[in-house]
C-alpha cells in the first residue's frame, strides 16, 4: 500500500492530484480542514488536506471507505491466485512505520501498544513473531492489518483483527499447490534426511491409497542403510498386504519397478542420511532416475529449526521437488517454519502428520488450516 498526504484548498483540487499520482483506485483514508499560512495567527488561509492510499489487495472486511472512482468495477470471478510475491522488508518496514504515524496522528486510541500498534494488532504481532514467522512475511500482514484498522469506522476486536491476518497469511502461501499432487504419475517417491518420519509418512499414504481410492500399490525401500527402515516397512507391507522390494543399486530400482508394472501406484521410501553432507543427493541419483516421471515430495519435521529447513532444501536443489510433507505436528505448537519455507520457497505442501498410527494420523494440507493454526494456536 502506498500511503501519501495531500493538500490543497479545496477537495476537488485534491482529488484531481490523488488521480494524477495515485490514479482512479486509489482510497481516501482521511480527510480534514487545516490552516495555513498566516502572520501571528492573522490571515490564515483554509486548505483541506487528505490522506490517501493505492491498495493492491481487497481487504477481507467491508468498510465504508469512498473511491476516487466512484463508477464500481465490473464484478468477475476471480481466478484463483498462486503465492503473493513478499516485498524487501525495507520497503515493508517503511509503510509500516508510516501507517503507524497516521494512526497516532488522526485517531485518538488510547488502547496503543508501545510499538505503537493498536492493541489487537499488537496482539497479533506478538503471535506472529512468537510463531517465528520471518519479519519481511510479519511487515506484510502488519501493513495489511493496520490499513484495514485505518480505514475502519469502529475500533475492530482481536477476533475481526485475528480473521484479517489469517486471511492475509494465507496470501503468501501457495494455495493452488496445496494438497497431494494431482496428477497421473505412478511413483511417489519420498526424500529428507533421517529421523523425520518417512517410513510411516509412506506406509501412511500406501494405506490411504490402498484402502480408500482401492488401488494396488508397491513399495520400494533404497534406505539400505539402516537395517531398522528395511524392516520397518517390510512390516508395514506385511500389515497391509502389500509387495515390497528393496533396491540397493540403480539397477535394483529398475528391476523391481518392472516388477510392480502392473500396480496402480508405487511408493518409494528414499534413504535418509545426514543432510550436511554433499554426497548425499548424489549417492541418492546413482540409486534412482529423478528424471523418469515421478512425483516427489521432501519430508521435513516441524520439531526442526527453519535454518536447518532451509539447508535441507537447499541439500536437496538437484532434485526437483513438487512438494513438502510436515512431520509431527503433535510435537509442537510452533508453525511459523512451515509458513517461512513455503512463501520463501514457492512450494506447496502435500500432507501435514501428526502421530505414529497408521493410517490414520495424515491429513491433506490446507491453506486455511495451516493461518488457522498460526493465528489461534494449534490444540490437539
Amino acid at each position: 500500500m502506498k500511503v501519501k498526504k495531500f493538500t490543497a484548498k479545496d477537495m476537488p483540487e485534491a482529488m484531481k492530484k490523488i488521480r494524477a499520482e495515485l490514479g482512479d483506485e486509489a482510497v481516501i483514508l482521511n480527510s480534514k480542514h487545516v490552516d495555513s499560512g498566516g502572520f501571528f495567527g492573522f490571515f490564515t488561509k483554509k486548505s483541506i488536506e487528505v490522506i490517501a492510499a493505492k491498495d493492491e489487495t481487497p481487504a477481507p472486511a467491508t468498510s465504508s471507505v469512498s473511491k476516487v472512482n466512484p463508477e464500481p468495477p465490473t464484478q468477475k470471478s476471480a481466478p484463483e491466485r498462486p503465492s503473493m510475491p513478499v516485498q524487501p522488508k525495507h520497503e515493508l518496514e517503511d509503510e509500516v512505520k508510516e501507517l503507524k504515524h497516521m494512526i497516532s496522528s488522526l485517531k485518538e486510541d488510547k488502547n496503543v501498544s508501545k510499538a505503537g500498534y493498536p492493541a489487537p494488532i499488537q496482539a497479533i504481532e506478538t503471535e506472529l513473531s512468537e510463531q517465528e514467522i520471518e519479519e519481511n512475511i510479519r511487515y506484510h500482514i502488519l501493513r495489511q492489518l493496520l490499513s484495514n484498522w485505518y480505514r475502519s469506522n469502529e475500533e475492530p476486536d482481536v477476533k475481526t483483527v485475528k480473521e484479517w491476518a489469517k486471511t492475509y497469511l494465507q496470501e503468501v502461501l501457495p494455495t493452488k499447490e496445496m494438497g497431494p499432487v494431482p496428477s497421473s504419475k505412478k511413483i511417489i517417491n519420498l526424500v529428507g534426511p533421517t529421523g523425520v518420519g518417512k517410513t510411516t509418512t509412506v506406509a501412511k499414504i500406501a494405506a490411504y491409497y490402498h484402502l480408500e481410492e482401492k488401488k494396488s500399490v508397491a513399495f520400494i525401500t533404497t534406505d539400505t542403510y539402516r537395517i531398522a527402515a528395511v524392516e520397518q516397512l517390510k512390516t508395514y507391507a506385511k500389515i497391509l498386504d502389500l509387495p515390497v522390494a528393496v533396491a540397493y543399486s540403480m539397477e535394483d530400482f529398475r528391476e523391481a519397478k518392472e516388477s510392480f508394472q502392473d500396480k496402480d501406484l508405487i511408493l518409494v521410501d528414499s534413504a535418509g542420511r545426514n543432510f550436511t553432507n554433499q554426497l548425499y543427493v548424489n549417492e541418492l541419483r546413482k540409486i534412482i532416475n529423478f528424471d523418469e516421471d515421478m512425483t516427489t515430495y521432501l519430508v521435513l519435521a516441524l520439531t526442526s529449526k527453519y535454518k536447518d529447513m532451509k539447508k535441507i532444501y537447499e541439500q536437496f536443489s538437484l532434485i526437483s521437488i513438487d512438494r513438502f510433507i510436515f512431520t509431527k505436528k503433535d510435537e509442537t505448537s510452533y508453525f511459523g517454519a512451515m509458513v517461512n519455507m513455503m512463501a520463501q520457497t514457492h512450494t506447496g505442501t502435500a500432507y501435514v502428520t501428526h502421530g505414529q498410527s497408521v493410517p490414520d494420523d495424515i491429513e491433506a494440507a490446507d491453506s486455511g488450516q495451516i493461518a488457522g493454526w498460526v493465528t489461534e494456536g494449534y490444540e490437539g
